[in-house]
Order: structure tokens, then sequence, then C-alpha cells
């Protein structure tokens, strides 16, 4: 059989994405945090790119005519770029939001960019804000920096200030081990004895011996560390108080005796069997829950995660106001001075080479004020839609999806997804990730529907205006909230409740 070699033309569909839009896609979907590490990079990796300092208003001067056409050229890419406007308006009394200009999606980026374009070659994230005061910048530095102590370090610390034996020492070690981040024991002692046991010693070790050490390490701050359980967690707290302090004995009496009915509360059992009357019992418990129950938690804490947000919303002259963070990135913008070297008839390798640097840098500045304006436009379209929530509250906030918003901007919902990701949103009323804006809805008895996020914010209203004596279960909720014509069957609201780590009706429980 002989193979023959023929040429075939084909007719067909396919989708491909340049390396640019690859770029402005991946830059859309960085965090504040990724964005600024991205553009350090880039500032490093490539000559052209430099950031953009105030002061500079001065640009050296071309040293040939083909670059003095270049440096015309970006000189008005620069007068361009400082006419755009950073901030959108939404009014309220007129008809939608005021747009500053439009502006392509990455999905509209072209596929090449020549040398000679008249883009923007200077990005700005925002207008820049007033310098900060030094002092400010350094205040609280060692606070900020240091690594926070944990109770294994607090604990040790201690116990290396305590005049112990040697062979005190090492079963104080062995107890330090087994004590988890919440501050209890988590081993038994006839384990932790058995495991510290040496046949060939002379002296064996005994438990009584484990359990003394214990007992001393238990007097450690804070109040609590080193017990086996609840009970003695709390017993150890009430036994450092003051002798005189109120209602101390029947404190005791309660856990050391009544602890399962407290946990239940079942106050009637308590108070029948504790001989207690009602106001006297309530006294008590009073001194009991000013206990700590995870004393580790005040020292055992995780490192804070701090938000910076993307944009800024705030209210002026009866119109929210939508405007870009001016610190969570830098201004950069090409180089002058190296693009001025560039010349149009020259294929030398170092000229190719700076020419390849001026289009990817011009690239990279189209890309983030693409990435900027797309989230700027987004952000507007959600204020316009949850106004009811800036102005009032949670109870007012409107059912949300992303393809409200991608037909609002014209844009597809994927690009919608990248863009409320890990994206915050300072307002009045907190600091909110863009997600937290979509929500999805219920149907009411009007036809009309009812967003999730606002349905919590009423559940969490009815339970907070509840009477502790009697909580109200999840079927009065859902029965109450359809008095108000919202229709939301009871594992929904048990569902919400949950979501919001608030325990059912019987834990809700207390004696008033």
């Amino acid at each position: 059989m002989v193979m023959k070699a023929s040429l075939q033309l084909k007719l067909g569909q396919s989708l491909t994405m340049t390396p640019q839009l690859q770029q402005a896609i991946r830059l859309l979907q960085l965090s504040t945090l990724d964005l600024q590490q991205e553009i350090q990079q880039a500032l490093e990796s490539n000559p052209m790119l430099e950031t953009s300092e105030d002061d500079d208003n001065q640009n050296p001067e071309p040293e040939t005519a083909d670059s003095q056409n270049d440096a015309a050229e970006t000189s008005s890419a620069e007068e361009a770029s400082t006419a755009a406007e950073s901030s959108q308006d939404w009014d309220e009394t007129e008809n939608g939001p005021d747009w500053s200009s439009e502006t392509d999606s990455p999905d509209n980026i072209p596929d090449d960019l020549p040398v000679d374009t008249a883009w923007d070659d200077i990005y700005q994230s925002a207008p820049a804000s007033a310098a900060r005061n030094d002092d400010e910048n350094d205040n609280d530095f060692e606070t900020r920096n240091s690594p926070t102590e944990t109770l294994h370090d607090h604990l040790e610390w201690q116990l290396n200030l305590t005049p112990l034996s040697e062979r005190d020492q090492a079963i104080a070690h062995a107890l330090l081990d087994a004590v988890n981040n919440q501050g209890y024991l988590t081993s038994p002692l006839e384990e932790i004895h058995s495991g510290m046991m040496d046949d060939s010693d002379e002296d064996p070790l005994e438990l009584d011996e484990v359990e003394a050490v214990l007992h001393r390490l238990q007097h450690f701050d804070p109040p609590g560390v080193f017990a086996r359980d609840l009970q003695e967690c709390l017993l150890i707290q009430l036994n450092q108080l003051p002798p005189d302090t109120p209602w101390l004995a029947q404190a005791r009496l309660v856990i050391t005796h009544y602890i399962n009915l407290l946990g239940n509360r079942d106050y009637a059992q308590l108070l029948r069997r504790s001989r207690l009357k009602e106001d006297q019992l309530r006294d008590v418990l009073a001194l009991i829950t000013g206990l700590n129950p995870r004393p580790g938690d005040t020292l055992d804490q995780a490192e804070p995660d701090y938000v910076i947000p993307d944009v800024i919303v705030r209210k002026h002259n009866e119109r929210w106001r939508v405007e870009l963070n001016p610190e969570i990135a830098p201004r950069i913008r090409v180089n002058a001075s190296y693009a001025s070297l560039i010349k149009r008839a020259d294929s030398s390798a170092d000229n190719t080479y700076l020419r390849d640097q001026l289009q990817e840098a011009k690239w990279f500045i189209k890309s983030l004020q693409s990435r900027n304006e797309t989230l700027l436009k987004v952000a507007t379209r959600i204020v316009e839609h949850q106004q009811g929530f800036l102005d009032h509250g949670e109870e007012h906030m409107k059912p949300l999806i992303l393809s409200d918003i991608a037909q609002a901007v014209e844009m597809h919902e994927s690009t919608i997804s990248r863009v409320t990701t890990q994206k915050y949103m300072h307002t009045p009323r907190g600091i909110f990730e863009l997600k937290y804006f979509f929500s999805s809805h219920v149907s009411t008895d009007e036809g009309g529907e009812c967003s999730s996020t606002a349905i919590r914010a009423m559940i969490k209203k009815l339970i907070a205006a509840e009477t502790p004596k009697k909580p109200l279960s999840d079927s009065k909720i859902a029965a109450m909230l359809g008095e108000q014509g919202i229709k939301v069957a009871r594992r929904t609201v048990a569902k919400y409740r949950e979501a919001m780590h608030i325990p059912p009706s019987n834990e809700r429980k207390r004696l008033v």
C-alpha cells in the first residue's frame, strides 16, 4: 500500500485568545495584594515601565528626529490620560448613572499593538491622595510586625519561671505537650504517666506525682488551663476568685452537681434541686457566664487579615459616589527616556528589544486601565441596584444575580464573576466583598421578590427582639415572616440561622 501526500483546505471557526487578552483577563481576577505584586514584578522586569511621581513635571529632551515624534505622541497620550475620570456617580434623583467615559472590556482589546499607538502611556489607578505623615506610617511598627505569642509559648514562659525539681520539670513538659489550643489537657493522666515510665529507674514515677504537678500547673495564666474537661475548667476559675465573691459557693454547687441541667437549660429542675430562688439562681448564672470555657482562646488567636477596599462608596450632595481606592496600586507609566531611544528604521537586536518592551509596557498599562474601568463600572451598577441597602440596611437588600449586572454593563457573566471575586467595597455600613451584594430571592405574597440577605437580617432582628425566657422556634419565625408576606419554610429558616451561627431555641433560652 502506497501512502500519498496531499493538500486539503478546510473551513472552520475557532476562538483564539491572544496573549494580550489572556493578560487582561488574568489581571482582572487578581486581588489587590496580587495586583500589587504583579505590578512590582512588571516594574522589575520591563525597563520601559517606571512609577509616576507627583514631582516629575519635565521629561528628558529627545535626541533624534524619530524620537521627537515618539515623545510627542507619548506627551499627547499623557494629556489624554489626565482627562479620564476615576469615579462615577449614581444620582438618586436622575435617570441612572453618570458615566464619565465608555471603555472597552478586555474582550475588545485589539490583536496587535503598533509601536506608534496613541494609547495612554500613563496608568493611574485613581486620583493621588494627600501624602501621609511619616509619624503615622511609623506608628506602632513593632506591634504590627511582631509575631503573636501562642498559648504554648505563654505557658512555657511561666514554666521556666516556676521553681521545680528536674523530675517535676520533665512531668510539666509532658503535660504541656498534651495541652491543645483551647487550654485543655487532651491526654489522660494515666497515658502521660505510662509514657514517662522507665523500667530501669530505681525510683519509679508514681501517678500521684503527675497529678501533683498538674494541680500546680492549673494555677497558671490564663485561669482554667490544664483542665481535663469543662467542669474542671470552670471550677479552677471559681477557685481562683476571692473567697468573699458573692454567690461563689452556690456557683461551685451548680457546676459540681448540676452542670448537665445547666447545659440543657433545664432551669425548672435546677431551681428545684439546688433549692435556690429564681433571683438567686439568676445571680449565680451571671457569675458562671462570666467565666471562660475556652481559656486558650484569649492568647492563641490567628493573625488578623486586613482588607484593602478596591472601591470607595460615599454619599455627597444626595448622590452616591463610587470611586477607586487611590491606595490599591502605584501609578506607572512608560519611561520617556528609554522610549526616545527607539528608531523606527533600525532593525538591530537592541532596537528590537526596546521596541518589544515598549509594546509590552503599553499592553500592560492598557490592561490595568481596562481592569479598573471594568471594576468601577460593575461597582457602580451594584450601587445603583442596592441603594436601599446603603440607605436603610440589610433588610432592604434586593435580589441580584451575575446575569443582571452582566446585561447592564454588556459583558459576559464570567467577566462579572472575575471582577467580583476578592474585590471589596468600602461603604458607610462597612467593608463588603462585591459578591456580598449578590443573593438569591424568595417569592412574596404580593408577587414580588425578597433577597435571602434581607431575610437573614429579618431573622436576626426577630431573634434579637425575642423573649429570652421563651425564645422563638424556627417554625414560629417562619410564621412571623409569612405574616409579612414572605414565603419561607421552617428548614430554610433553620439553614439561614445556622449560617449566621445562631444556636437553636433550646440553647438560646435564658433565665430572666
